[in-house]
Formats: structure tokens, sequence, C-alpha cells
């Protein structure tokens, strides 16, 4: 019956067009009544508590980097240098597309931020070298959801939080499966290309490859003072995203000198607008997964699965099922925050090791940003390129299926994900 009147009230509120914020206070409520232990004290008291969080703090430092990024001039430096190491090969563009995005993952950790960047950048380009709109579009979305795998990412942090588990280890164990997502879409783009007849630019000589990697050495570093960083404890995610801003910060003002304090203070403003939306979703549903605690349906959940426990990869594949169902209707950070209290006591049971499921989940959550009708990827490219959604989702179907084969492969071997962030740690 808690199950009944949680998902009833959560999905009831969202079908009259509540926002999904005020659906999972709502949802919280309605749990609080059915348990006869309403309070709204309680009810702000955790509302609040929720976002209260040093490692949350990572999330608008993260958002206000990448708007800085793509504002001050490293994200049109990065396409700049793809172009000229790939830009010469048949179907080029699409693979400096997956390269750009690959590299900017590393830099902002915003898959929306990024799908923007790129389609801004790349699309009018490659619709007049003669591609298809629609797939040059599901190219450059399925690209950029990258992002919230490779650290540094939000996504992770945010389930890291959630999930009590360690981020820096989140982060590690994401680099290789992020690269596996990249490899399948170049394996797709190179399928699907192969019979286009489309001359591509001329090859760029060694001086002028050069010449595009001094230009963007300043926006390259960034990853491996991340990632170095958070290797050798240097700093915490949480300063990582901190180093991320004010690097990128500094390069966009003092060295490549594109932003002024005019063009600054709406970047910030769009940031703090943007943090502020993912921060109150957050607390809100912080609320209702203390509910879910209080109201024992982990241990509801467990029960149901109970058959599946002795089986981890079965059990991992019907948790990868519900998550594709459940990232259809909702966008990746409200999954992470419904889904990781009721799911991760299975987990734990199953004797599944948290770290892996939290990059299956994530990698999960991200493809989700792009399979209709709520993929906000989806959204933004189609908004960005002034594409349709139909074409946009039409072009993006055979990378998203590449995309899920590769997760499900990960399910299947998990060795995958583990043996090379063993060695990241």
């Amino acid at each position: 019956m808690t199950i009944i009147i949680f998902l009833g009230s959560l999905m009831a509120a969202m079908a009259v067009g509540v926002p999904i914020a005020f659906s999972l206070l709502l949802c919280g409520a309605a749990l609080m009544w059915h348990l006869n232990m309403f309070d709204a004290q309680i009810l702000a008291q955790n509302l609040l508590e929720g976002s209260n969080s040093f490692p949350l703090l990572a999330v608008p430092f993260f958002m206000l980097a990448g708007e800085i990024m793509n504002a001050g001039g490293l994200s049109r430096r990065i396409v700049n240098f793809a172009m000229a190491l790939v830009g010469h090969v048949k179907g080029g563009l699409g693979y400096v597309t997956i390269v750009a995005a690959v590299i900017m993952a590393s830099l902002s950790g915003s898959a929306v931020a990024d799908a923007a960047a790129l389609t801004a950048l790349l699309l009018p380009m490659m619709v007049a070298a003669g591609h298809d709109k629609g797939r040059s579009a599901g190219l450059i979305a399925s690209a950029g959801i990258i992002a919230p795998v490779i650290p540094p990412s939000i996504g992770f942090v945010i389930f890291g939080v959630a999930a009590n588990v360690s981020i820096s280890k989140l982060f590690m164990a994401g680099i290789f499966p992020g690269l596996m997502l990249a490899l399948s879409l170049v394996g797709t783009w190179w399928w699907l290309a192969r019979k286009e007849h489309i001359t591509p630019p001329p090859r760029k000589n060694l001086a002028e490859v050069l010449e595009a990697m001094r230009l963007a050495t300043w926006a390259l570093v960034l990853p491996f003072i991340i990632v170095f960083g958070l290797k050798f404890g240097v700093f915490t995610p949480t300063e990582a995203a901190v180093v991320a801003a004010v690097y990128s910060l500094f390069v966009s003002t003092v060295i490549y000198r594109e932003l002024n304090f005019k063009k600054l203070v709406p970047l910030f403003v769009t940031a703090a607008k943007t943090s502020a939306v993912v921060m109150f979703l957050v607390a809100a549903a912080m609320v209702s997964a203390w509910l879910i605690t209080v109201a024992n349906l982990p241990a509801q959940v467990v029960a149901l699965l109970e058959p599946l426990l002795d089986s981890p990869k079965l059990l991992m594949f019907a948790i990868m099922v519900l998550v594709i169902v459940v990232g259809t209707a909702l966008d990746m950070t409200p999954t992470i925050l419904l889904l990781t209290p009721v799911l991760m006591p299975v987990v734990k049971a199953a004797g599944i090791d948290p770290v892996y499921f939290g990059v299956l989940f994530i990698i999960n959550n991200a493809i989700g940003l792009i399979t209709p009708p709520v993929g906000t990827v989806l959204n933004a490219v189609a908004g960005v390129g002034k594409v349709s959604m139909d074409e946009v989702t039409k072009g993006v179907v055979p990378f998203m299926i590449a995309q899920f084969a590769i997760m499900f492969l990960m399910v299947l071997f998990p060795q995958l994900v583990m043996v090379p962030a063993r060695w990241f740690y």
C-alpha cells in the first residue's frame, strides 16, 4: 500500500502538470499523511537539510565552469583542434564532434551545456558539408551525453551524495566507460557515413595541427589537472569544481581575453538560475528519500526482488530495464534522487559493488537524456539547432542503440568497468 501511495501521488501530481520538485514534496506530504506523522515543520527541516551538503557545492561550480567555457572561447578552440586532427577523413566532421565531446566532457560535466555548444559550433558546418541534418543532430545529442560519465560529472556528484558512495572513486571509474561510449559512436558513425559522397575538408599539415593544439592547450590542460588532482588527493571533487570554474575564468579573461565584466554577469546569473533549479530539486527529493527510509520501502523492494538476489547480473539487467523505462518520463536528476535510496539496499544485498552500480546507473540516466519524449538534451539540440524534434529523434536512434549495447555489455562483463577503475584509483 505504501508503494502505491508513493508512486500514485507522484504520478498524479506530474500528470496534472505540477513541476517535478513540487510533485516530490506533494508525494512526501502524502507519505507522511499515510504514516500518520504529518508535520509541516519536519517537512521544512528535511527540505533545508536536503541541500545542506558540502559535496553538492560542486554542482553550481561545474555549472558555472560550463557556462564560462562555452562563452570564453575554450569550447571553440577544442572544436578547432579536433577539426585539425580528424576533420580531413571521410565523415570527418562526425569524428570531430565525438573527439570534441570527449574533451569537453572532461571539462564541464554538463550534458546540456556541451550538447548546446557543439550544436551551435558544428551543426551548421555538418549541414553545409552535406550531412543529413537529423542524423548530425542525433550524433551531437548522443555525443553530448558522454559528459555525465567522464569526470568531472554532476551526475556522479548527486549519486555519490544520495548513495553515500565515494565521488572520487565514481569519477575515476567513469573514465574508461565514457571512452567506450565514444568508441560506440565512432563505429556507428562510420557505418552510417560510409556510403555518403561528401568531400571532406583538406588535411591540415603538421604546422597547422600544432598551431591548433597550441591555441587549445590552456583548455586541454584542465582535464589532466582535475584527474591527477583527484587521483593523488590534491583536492576533493567539490574543490575540483572550484578549480575548474576558477581556471576557466582565468583563461577566458586573462589568456584568451574573450570575457569581460559585462559579459560575466549574465553567465553568473544563468549558472545561478540553473543551479537553483537543480538544488531545489535535490532538496525536494531528499524529503522523499527520508520518508522512503522511514516507510521502510527499500525493504519491501528487496523482498520483491529477492528471487534475483542470487543472480547479480540478472538483477542488474532488471534494474537497467527499470531505469530505461523511468528515464523516458523523468529527467536525470530526479531519476537519480528517486531511485537511489530504493535501489541501493537491493544492490548491497546482492553483493554488487556500489561504484560499479553507480557507473552503470549514471550511464543509463545519461542515455535517458536522449530518449523521447522528455529527453532534455534532445530538446536542447532541437532548440539551438532549429531542428524539429521528429528529425532529432529519428537521427539519434542508431547512436542510442549503440550506447545501450555498450551499457548491457558492461552488465555482462563487470570487469570492463572495475579493472580500469582499480588502475585509476
